[in-house]
């Protein structure tokens, strides 16, 4: 389905309640299938945990994941420690194109037992499922973090839990970081010091508890990019945010001062302010929080801003090669991109093309980081439903606070 944004004006003052972050929830429940003991609340809405969620309960020796890369990189480690079962975990025709070798190398050197069934290095894979008694295992540093905390899941539950030693500099720490924080929070002892981290093993003696999901930063990306390019005033209230965060795409708080966007933050929310205009270039690291790329891209094409983004190197191996399709897109519009394998480089823009069809490129972030061009232009979005994946709801939630939508 395809939808057209008529050039809109957001709301002085609106608020979004926003699902649970994925992130945090495909965590969590491939957690809680380990440790039934604890209970989780706010869990994501989206495509990609109902994957998750269905993957982890069935019976069937066939596992489908379609395009969730997520769940594609923690099951590949889940079904490796299922004991006496065998799987063949698949996805999309580009699921099957993205890269998975680095991670079954490393299980494979802790004892598992993982085959290719169509192409070396790629979905879909043969999982045999055994005891995996080796606890040494050594990655590149710069490597998906998804393929590190895929380990770090399960490390607990191996007979001499995991010594993983990161090789060069590591990116995406936070996302790292945020996989160690849920396992301290169920009972599983961690250490990160220097390039080694360490996770001991344990048994099920795990307390019972109830666990609240953090709704999803990336998804809150969005509203800063709207506030962003809104009028002084616009104000925009997103739930349920803690201030003390998980989620490496928090730094949007930050990096949106840089666009005149000031963020408060409420009990269980925040408040994104409109409170100047003048926006300088920009030059920003993104190797830690690589998820909100697109949506800062834009935001600086719609507003008129030179950008340099490096730390990008992530991206080629996502739904979709993101930095070729932001080019391609933000020239449609009018802009001028260059990009390297790792880095984006934007001139600022003097007009903006009416009218321009978005591809998506089976890519919610995609969808969702343009959907902000209405501010400025009427706009086409191909595929908009794709934004399921991550957020079901987003083309609602942005008539809420003022979007002008037509569907067919």
């Amino acid at each position: 389905m395809q939808i057209t944004l008529q050039k809109s004006d957001v709301l002085q003052k609106s608020s979004v309640k926003i699902t649970g972050s994925k992130s945090e929830s495909n965590r969590l429940l491939l957690l809680k299938a380990l440790y039934p003991v604890f209970n989780l609340e706010n869990v994501s809405n989206s495509d990609d945990s109902n994957l998750m969620t269905n993957a982890l309960a069935t019976s069937s020796n066939i596992v489908d994941i379609h395009h969730a890369g997520t769940a594609m990189r923690f099951l590949t480690a889940y079904f490796s420690i299922q004991e006496g079962r065998e799987v063949t975990l698949t996805g999309s025709k580009r699921m099957k194109e993205r890269p998975i070798k680095v991670l079954v190398e490393a299980l494979k050197t802790l004892g598992a037992n993982i085959t290719y069934v169509e192409n070396e290095g790629f979905p879909p894979l043969k999982i045999t499922g055994k005891k995996l008694t080796k606890n040494k295992v050594s990655l590149a540093a710069n490597v998906s973090s998804q393929y590190i905390s895929a380990l770090l899941l399960i490390a607990s539950k191996l007979e001499n839990g995991l010594e993983l030693t990161l090789e060069g500099e590591i990116t995406s720490v936070p996302y790292i970081k945020m996989t160690l924080s849920l396992l301290n929070q169920i009972g599983i002892e961690t250490s990160f010091e220097n390039n080694v981290i360490k996770v001991k093993p344990t048994t099920n003696s795990q307390q019972a508890t109830t666990l609240t999901v953090e709704s999803d930063w990336s998804s809150a990306s969005y509203y800063f990019s709207i506030v962003a390019i809104s009028a002084i005033g616009t104000e925009i209230t997103l739930s349920a945010y803690k201030k003390s965060s998980l989620q490496g795409d928090s730094a949007l708080v930050d990096i949106y001062r840089h666009f005149g966007v000031e963020t408060s933050f409420g009990e269980n929310t925040i408040t994104l302010k409109k409170v100047r205009l003048n926006v300088a270039p920009l030059e920003l690291d993104l190797k830690n929080a690589p998820d909100i790329a697109q949506t800062i891209a834009v935001t600086c094409f719609l507003l008129g801003v030179a950008c340099n983004l490096s730390g990008l190197h992530t991206l080629k191996i996502k739904e979709t090669d993101r930095l070729v399709a932001l080019k391609t897109e933000i020239e449609k519009l009018g802009g001028n991109v260059e990009i390297t394998n790792k880095s984006l480089h934007l001139k600022a823009a003097t007009s903006i093309n009416e009218m321009v069809s978005i591809a998506t490129y089976n890519d919610h972030r995609m969808a969702m980081a343009f959907a902000p061009v209405a501010l400025k232009a009427p706009v086409v979005i191909e595929d908009a439903m794709v934004v399921s994946k991550s957020y079901p709801t987003f083309w609602e939630d942005l008539k809420t606070i003022g979007f002008k939508i037509d569907t067919k």
